[in-house]
């Protein structure tokens, strides 16, 4: 097996976490905040991740949302390559069917060129919007092709990263560039190194496919808890041996937040909650205040939904926190967990990350 891809993908455990611990960004935008404070935020978290010995750093790609600044994930994770040093960096995912295979391996070509050894490639086969958002992105209205192609478009996109198409396709003469044919030009000194390629879904789908192939898979457990168990138990029974991977490995995304205390935890995840509730009623706005998430008044239907929502974000104080992420990690076997903090600032969001560090006793250097 390829040890050197397999030593890329699985992460590595720090203090006294039971598996290894990443960050997930959205860069969300808060009321009365713009998108260059978050973004600025986001470089906040990502050296403060990097610091204290958190593996990797996503970004999630969204669109036509104003609570969410991550539409361009390769540009934001140039920024951030710029502001970092060691930790992993990674799409969260790229969301395939809206980009031309191509431009994604140019894409992180590049970014593999920028930081070496340091770049994950997560792709999913959602558009991260709504239809007609997603229609605008694709140029089409025939958007379910997409989703049905995507295992095609994930064979050329390999392809073009592998830079081994066939003799005799197409697409034979055509290279991506920053990419291996660099190494193998005249005079060329360029390292064939790629980054290593990710799954993610929130249904089977994926999963079976990532096993199937042999690849890494990351879970959406923050929005899709209900399939979190069968999901990765699909990948791992589907999973096949692979030259990137001789035995499944899975990361989850999981909603938690850490205060210092849990009136102020609840405060800050009911803003959360509060935006969800309008991007699911179709008013999708920047992330309330805590302030006016506790003045808001719920009705019948969006109570239950918050209800339901706040029981899959593991929230409280820091110890609180560290128990409901070890028994995720235990109930459903996940080899990795990756945190996402929605809230309104990145003043809470920096908080938590801060005291989950200490709660696992995470390195300080």
């Amino acid at each position: 097996m390829d040890e050197i891809r397999g030593g890329e993908i699985r992460g590595k455990t720090e203090g006294t976490a039971t598996v290894p611990l990443s960050v997930l960004d959205l860069v969300t935008v808060g009321q009365g905040r713009t998108a260059t404070q978050a973004l600025r935020t986001s470089v906040d978290i990502a050296q403060l991740a990097e610091r204290r010995g958190f593996h990797r750093y996503w970004v999630a790609e969204h669109h036509s949302m104003p609570g969410v600044a991550s539409s361009s994930p390769a540009v934001i994770l140039a920024h951030l390559a710029a502001h970092t040093e060691r930790i992993r960096l990674g799409s969260g995912g790229v969301m395939l069917p809206n980009h031309a295979p191509l431009v994604i391996a140019e894409q992180f070509g590049t970014l593999e060129a920028m930081a070496p050894g340091r770049i994950d490639l997560g792709l999913g086969r959602a558009p991260g919007t709504d239809g007609a958002t997603a229609a605008a992105l694709r140029r089409t209205d025939r958007l379910g092709e997409g989703a049905e192609d995507f295992p095609q478009q994930l064979a050329e996109l390999t392809r073009f990263l592998d830079d081994d198409f066939p003799d005799g396709h197409p697409y034979a003469r055509i290279h991506a560039v920053p990419g291996p044919v660099q190494a193998t030009a005249e005079g060329g000194v360029q390292s064939p190194a790629r980054p290593p390629i990710w799954l993610l879904g929130s249904s089977g789908f994926s999963a079976r496919l990532a096993g199937v192939l042999g690849l890494p898979f990351a879970f959406a457990h923050h929005f899709s808890a209900q399939n979190t168990v069968p999901a990765l138990d699909l990948y791992r029974e589907s999973f096949r041996p692979s030259a990137v991977l001789d035995a499944p490995y899975a990361l989850i995304g999981v909603s938690a937040l850490a205060a210092d205390d849990e009136r102020e935890a609840r405060r800050q995840v009911l803003s959360g909650a509060l935006s969800m509730v309008r991007l699911r009623t179709g008013r999708p706005g920047l992330v309330p205040t805590p302030e006016e998430a506790q003045a808001y008044a719920f009705s019948p239907m969006e109570r239950e939904f918050v209800d339901s929502w706040l029981v899959n974000i593991v929230h409280g104080t820091a110890d609180e926190v560290r128990t409901g992420l070890d028994d995720l990690a235990k109930r459903t076997g996940a080899d990795e967990l990756m945190i996402t903090a929605n809230a309104h600032g990145g003043e809470a969001r920096l908080r938590s990350y801060e005291l989950i560090a200490d709660a696992y006793a995470l390195p300080t250097a």
